[in-house]
């Protein structure tokens, strides 16, 4: 554990904790063989082609269609819609972190040369901090929901002051925070009722 607050600027040495990525391996795999295939497939009816046999029945008819459609007709216009949505949401999959429920924990400086890097869920963090809560005298229930950069804690108080308890939870929190070593400590929120 190190002293270092949340607030202060990082050491010019100290690497910068990037979010987690998804490996995305399989769609990666599934969309490379898919169009390997397709091109694969031209590839053999145009050498078919050059070599003087027929093309294959597929592509005569698909440039029957291609003559006879417009990009005024309303199939290519929706046609074209679908396929640009479709490329849309691919670039953003491609381009999103995804693994989201992973919160980036600082590393020690021995580890900044080899590539070591840790996580911690979301909802383990928030099953850390509520214990930690729970320990608060006063407090009878407590919800606590982590995000990337703020902690709602809601608490029920059942024979303390609001004001000491909601004191209380705040200085427990903030260590709680600390004690899981963040790279960026999300801020709690703290709301008590009776």
């Amino acid at each position: 554990m190190t002293d270092t607050k949340p607030s202060e600027p990082r050491a010019p040495h100290e690497p910068r904790a990037h979010r987690f990525r998804s490996a995305r391996r399989v769609p990666a795999a599934l969309t490379a063989l898919a169009v390997l295939a397709v091109a694969g497939l031209f590839l053999y009816d145009l050498a078919a082609v050059r070599a003087g046999r027929p093309a294959m029945a597929w592509r005569r008819e698909l440039a029957r269609q291609l003559d006879r459609q417009t990009p005024a007709d309303l199939a290519v216009q929706l046609g074209g819609g679908i396929l640009a949505v479709a490329g849309a949401l691919l670039l953003l999959m491609a381009l999103a972190p995804g693994l989201r429920g992973l919160l980036s924990m600082r590393t020690p400086e021995a580890g900044a040369g080899t590539g070591l890097r840790a996580g911690i869920g979301r909802k383990d963090a928030a099953q850390v901090l509520r214990d930690r809560a729970m320990e608060v005298p006063g407090v009878r229930s407590v919800r606590v929901k982590v995000g990337r950069s703020r902690i709602g804690v809601r608490a029920t108080s059942h024979f303390r002051e609001l004001d000491d308890v909601r004191a209380d939870l705040d200085t427990v929190l903030a260590a709680g925070v600390e004690e899981l070593g963040l790279a960026h400590p999300p801020h709690p929120r703290v709301k008590v009722r009776r």
